[in-house]
């Protein structure tokens, strides 16, 4: 009898890659799998694949949250936990009930092989292997189980930097570099399938390539992509700043699908606080940054992470940041409140900020990332704009522009997987309303 495979998926880009490329290896060793969302309500699946996340205390709760609800609703499943918070968290999910296997993220890729060794001897297991001593990128192999319009394509595992609140590094290990050869095989038969986005993500993107004996970094990764037939954008996921040089924009202004949207992983508009963050440039740095990626593109828009009370983090530190953050004017902040991270260095900083200034400071910042969007998406009103459409909803097809601009349409036509051109009427809550 075939056994049915349930995933359900926390966190970034990055888990979303390994999901797919898990739930591949499942339907290739004859697994029937259902996802989160699926509307096969009727199948009750026989394991449940918890992928976890540990970026901060709320992804930690929600992951235990979910552990919890899963054996719930599934009484009779397998419940099985991997990712992030399974592979720094031990202690802690040892006290969940009903959990039955706890994976780490070396273990991902054979999770097929240690599923059916639990189902053969019903042997609880919690330990993880060290993710730490890992020192090459553990390959998936040919992953086809993804979304119709973008595929994820992770490139690297790990990170080298060891920001002071991130516990990252511990639940990821060090850099490790995906072998080029096997990313453009990837992404070529993507391509194939119709596919015609791609977003190239990792733990730390900026780092690739650091780790191998000859110099090959990400922008040769890019160029090589860049060259593949069927694709018509390439999107960067998150970026270390530093990243961002003369060279470097120089090289990549000459590649046609580059999609001219940079999350720029800022944390902090005050020198002083990102210093006790252990981030590695300045806000003059930054400026400086921001103003080659502007040169090179009239339409560029650029998005961050920012932190909100970070220990010892003064109202004059706060309001520094605030002025720093109306002078570069990102399209959108996403805005985290710091929570300490066992293990990290912040953790046991002095002067923790309390909740209240945490949550006053946080609604300042995303007032003003709300007025930002809203200003940006005015400029499009009663122009072109070319759009890849990607799904419908109630009725209205939904698509992104090569810069990230949510936009709707109706239309007659089906507009899903298709790059059409556009006219904005008016702006939406977090989106751009357009026609045909």
């Amino acid at each position: 009898m075939e056994r049915v495979v349930k995933f359900i998926t926390l966190g970034c880009k990055v888990n979303q890659y390994e999901t797919n490329a898990m739930a591949q290896k499942f339907i290739e060793n004859g697994y029937k799998v259902i996802e989160e969302n699926s509307e096969q309500t009727e199948v009750n699946p026989d394991i449940c694949i918890i992928n976890t996340c540990t970026v901060t205390n709320m992804s930690d709760r929600k992951s235990r949250q979910m552990l919890r609800r899963v054996k719930e609703n599934n009484k009779d499943a397998i419940v099985v936990a991997v990712g992030c918070y399974a592979q720094v968290a031990k202690e802690e999910l040892s006290k969940i009930e009903g959990i039955d296997l706890v994976l780490g993220n070396n273990e991902k890729v054979e999770i097929v092989k240690h599923v059916e060794e639990y189902l053969k001897v019903h042997q609880k297991k919690i330990e993880t292997e060290d993710v730490m001593q890992s020192k090459e990128f553990s390959e998936f192999g040919e992953i086809t189980f993804s979304e119709k319009t973008r595929a994820v394509i992770k490139i690297q595992d790990g990170c080298d930097r060891f920001c002071s609140y991130c516990i990252i590094p511990y639940a990821r290990g060090r850099v490790r570099s995906r072998k080029p050869e096997n990313i453009i095989d990837e992404i070529t038969k993507i391509a194939q399938k119709g596919i015609k986005e791609v977003v190239i993500t990792g733990i730390h993107i900026a780092s690739y390539g650091k780790d191998f004996k000859e110099e090959y970094r990400l922008i040769d990764l890019l160029e090589e992509i860049n060259k593949i037939d069927g694709i018509t954008r390439i999107r960067l996921g998150s970026i270390e700043p530093l990243l961002i040089t003369e060279q470097f924009v120089e090289k990549l202004r000459k590649l046609e699908k580059i999609c001219h949207h940079f999350h720029l992983s800022l944390q902090s508009g005050c020198d002083e606080t990102l210093k006790r963050m252990n981030r590695r440039y300045t806000t003059e740095q930054f400026r400086t940054i921001v103003k080659l990626l502007r040169n090179a593109y009239d339409d560029v828009n650029l998005t961050t992470d920012i932190i909100v009370g970070f220990p010892e983090e003064t109202e004059e530190e706060f309001n520094k940041t605030y002025q720093f953050l109306k002078e570069i004017k990102f399209y959108k902040m996403h805005i985290f409140k710091y929570s300490p991270r066992k293990g990290t260095k912040a953790a046991v900083m002095k002067n923790q900020i309390s909740g209240n200034i945490k949550e006053e400071r946080s609604r300042k910042l995303i007032e003003l990332s709300n007025k930002n969007e809203k200003e940006y998406n005015n400029k499009y009103v009663g122009k072109e704009i070319e759009v890849l459409f990607e799904e419908k909803k109630l009725g209205i097809y939904q698509g992104h522009t090569a810069n990230y601009i949510m936009v709707h349409c109706k239309s007659k036509e089906n507009l899903e997987n298709k790059l059409k051109n556009v006219t904005c009427n008016e702006v939406g809550e977090e989106y751009i309303i357009a026609e045909m």
